[in-house]
């Protein structure tokens, strides 16, 4: 544990902070510190060569083997299904269960580490109930705002809870929400707090480290000798993460992380992330010194890191702000680098300043006066071929500024200001719906937010200005109509000229910029057997977007029923459909936009055949048509197969699924579970069949080995992936490797 926090130390003050801004190399520091340093980084690198040469000898052993152990382990786990008993999932399948029911309002390659962290912490260290905050509670992902403030109104006019089930008088606590809500919380009064000594911080704090290798088991055309571009590395992607932890007081955390295509030379990994916390001392709620992120208000002014948009629980729609939180991600764009805090200045208030300095990615060039310019940030991460190399770390950004925040009762007001400056100029790009987007090398970020409880209604709002841009607001409020039904409204209203860095609001682009919208949406629970949930949003776009070369506007609309007659049975039907604006494909003197219309229909049944066996079967067909063109027809079959025995060493699960989806328009996204920390998205195009198996053994109390292996046959083609990614034949096929160790 000595040399871990040595390690730690030394990584945090080389690799996480600029050398001109924190003294590395400066004449502050004496020759012996410098030695110190350089040895210590020698030796770590030295440590991780060693662990990769490992984790790549046992990576092609398991190849050897990979083939035939799926075949039987697959038949074995049908063969044994019918010969166990009855009980409810475990812990990890709750866990589980909350993913994928997030997972599809997210980008497919977006990391939900933040989030599997909070759930696994949770789960071994549940939430004291009658000690929480509305901080804590914000990050339980499904609970609503409306949720948390109708909890602490009833502990304000009732008391302490006497029982857990007491959460079902609890106006909004459906059956379904207690269910969720029962392996992360407690009643129990535990110590928060243990003296903070060395020799508590020795042996009393917990420690996690992971390990993972990665690889596609086909050559990938950007591994051959091209005469042009090409990947300048090895195909493994590698990851390292270590966390400590001691009580709710003290963190610390560093990750590395290497992609598939990138080099392992020099520096052992192209990712080097880190970050040391405390929380609770006195009038120091927060400190984060490392890397961390910033959330507040609705998104629209300071916002990174993890982030949800619309999903079938229409309460999500409203944000719950989460303020600073050391960031643990491997994404290496979302984040801030540098020290930041939150502190009490009065009984209702606190700040929170902070400063950041990051080299980012950028394709640059010289204008006309000599100077180095880029129209966009490289947000991708990725460092393979001489061109990402080329445009890594080019562009320095700084940040600065503070948030205020007053809360009492059930009013809550804050106020953002914060200021980001590059080395290097933005231009404008030379696309016409490019026109507004933001130039220059500074801008000041102004922002206003609020949310308010009244009896079964819950306000909330923000209004965010970039200074030399436009202005942008969004509100909204949630409604208990009764004890089974829910409503939520939003009106938001984004400038085509607004500009943030760092914006993630609730919005149909991939950007809150550039469109009006009104959504409104229903949670109905009649009983505990069934949940319905429906939405509507319209949306405008004034100006310009990517293939839309005039004003557009849109609608998309969700219906969904869940019926659970039993925890060991649920049937879900799903219908969302949605309509866009887009050019026109047809070969027209002047361009005009036809509808682009998108229909899902979804059915899905889950169910337990015993205590060990769950199934889960699901038919889903996607309907895509453009202007006049032909209508196209997909569809997605799968089955899955759990094998989770209480206290077994060995669990599993497998999918069998066909797909057939006549282009990349009719595409089907369906959520794959994997190794613990890892989260999967697949992407279901073509005609073809896919299947995974994922194996989990717990070699001992505290040393869990996970492995899957994931294969694509597609039929009538004879390449898969487009350009550097291109693989000859009609398979494509992955294996994971990952070591846990807990101490």
């Amino acid at each position: 544990m000595k040399i871990l926090c040595v390690v730690l130390l030394a990584f945090l003050s080389y690799s996480l902070f600029p050398k001109k801004h924190f003294g590395i190399g400066s004449p502050v520091l004496t020759g012996n510190l410098l030695r110190l340093t350089s040895l210590l980084r020698n030796t770590l690198i030295l440590i991780l060569h060693l662990i990769r040469s490992w984790f790549t000898a046992l990576y092609h052993r398991l190849l050897i083997v990979s083939s035939c152990a799926f075949r039987f382990l697959t038949a074995a786990l049908i063969m044994i299904g019918f010969m166990a008993n009855a009980q409810t999932n475990t812990q990890e399948e709750d866990i589980r269960d909350i993913l994928e029911s997030v997972a599809e309002n997210l980008p497919d390659d977006y990391d939900m580490t933040e989030l599997v962290d909070v759930l696994e912490r949770y789960r071994k260290h549940p939430i004291n109930l009658n000690k929480t905050s509305v901080d804590e509670l914000n990050t339980l992902v499904f609970l609503s705002p409306l949720q948390i403030a109708n909890f602490f109104t009833h502990i304000k006019e009732n008391g302490p809870l006497a029982d857990v089930l007491e959460l079902q008088s609890i106006p909004g606590f459906d059956v379904k929400t207690v269910q969720t809500l029962l392996p992360f919380i407690t009643l129990t009064d535990m110590t928060d707090y243990q003296h903070l000594g060395f020799k508590n911080l020795i042996h009393a704090g917990e420690n996690d480290i992971m390990m993972r290798l990665a690889r596609t088991l086909q050559k990938q055309k950007g591994y051959t000798d091209l005469p042009g571009n090409r990947y300048l590395g090895s195909p493994e992607k590698f990851q390292m993460r270590y966390r400590y932890q001691y009580s709710s007081i003290l963190s610390a955390a560093f990750t590395l992380d290497k992609d598939a295509g990138e080099k392992f030379i020099g520096k052992p990994f192209d990712f080097y992330s880190g970050n040391i916390a405390l929380f609770k001392l006195g009038k120091l709620k927060k400190l984060v010194i490392g890397d961390y992120t910033q959330q507040f208000g609705q998104g629209l002014t300071l916002w990174s890191g993890f982030s949800f948009g619309k999903g079938p629980d229409v309460t999500s729609v409203a944000k719950k702000d989460l303020g600073l939180r050391p960031y643990n991600s491997t994404n290496e764009y979302s984040f801030f680098r540098g020290v930041a805090a939150t502190l009490n200045l009065f009984k209702n208030v606190d700040v929170t300043p902070f400063i950041s300095f990051r080299k980012l990615d950028a394709s640059q060039k010289l204008d006309a006066d000599g100077n180095l310019v880029q129209s966009t940030i490289n947000q991708t991460g990725l460092h393979r071929t001489p061109t990402e190399l080329k445009n890594k770390g080019v562009l320095a950004q700084t940040v600065f500024g503070t948030t205020i925040q007053y809360a009492k009762n059930d009013l809550a007001i804050g106020a953002i200001a914060y200021h980001t400056h590059f080395k290097s100029g933005f231009i404008t790009q030379t696309a016409a719906y490019d026109r507004y987007s933001f130039t220059g090398k500074s801008l000041t970020n102004l922002g206003l937010f609020y949310n308010y409880t009244y009896k079964n209604m819950y306000l909330y709002g923000e209004g965010a200005k970039g200074l030399g841009g436009g202005f942008a607001y969004i509100n909204g409020v949630l409604v208990s109509l009764s004890s089974t039904v829910s409503a939520a409204l939003t009106y938001c209203n984004y400038a085509k000229d607004y500009h943030s860095f760092f914006n993630q609001a609730v919005s149909e682009s991939s950007e809150a910029v550039n469109e009006r919208g009104l959504y409104a949406g229903l949670n109905i629970n009649p009983n505990k057997r069934w949940a319905f949930s429906f939405y509507g949003d319209l949306f405008r776009f004034p100006w310009l977007k990517y293939r839309v070369d005039e004003p557009s506007k849109g609608y998309e609309v969700l219906a969904q029923a869940i019926y659970m007659p039993s925890k060991a049975f649920k049937i879900l039907v799903r219908y969302k459909s949605e309509k866009k604006q887009q050019n026109t494909d047809l070969n027209v003197p002047v361009k005009f936009l036809d509808d682009v219309k998108r229909d899902g229909y979804r059915t899905e049944t889950n169910w337990q055949l015993n205590k060990n066996w769950q199934f889960q079967n699901r038919v889903e067909i996607s309907q895509y048509k453009k202007g006049s063109a032909k209508r196209e027809f997909g569809y997605l079959i799968y089955q899955d197969v759990d094998y989770s025995p209480m206290f077994a060493r060995l669990s599993g699960n497998v999918r069998f699924a066909y797909f057939n989806t006549p282009s990349y328009n009719s595409r089907i996204y369906a959520y794959e579970d994997d190794v613990l920390y890892s989260f999967a998205f697949g992407m279901y195009n073509g005609k073809g069949f896919r299947t995974y198996l994922n194996l989990r053994y717990n070699v001992i109390k505290k040393l869990n080995v996970w492995f899957r292996y994931g294969l694509f046959i597609y039929q009538d083609v004879k390449t898969v992936g487009t350009y550097l990614d291109e693989i000859k034949g009609n398979k494509k096929s992955e294996v994971k490797i990952q070591v846990r160790y807990q101490f």
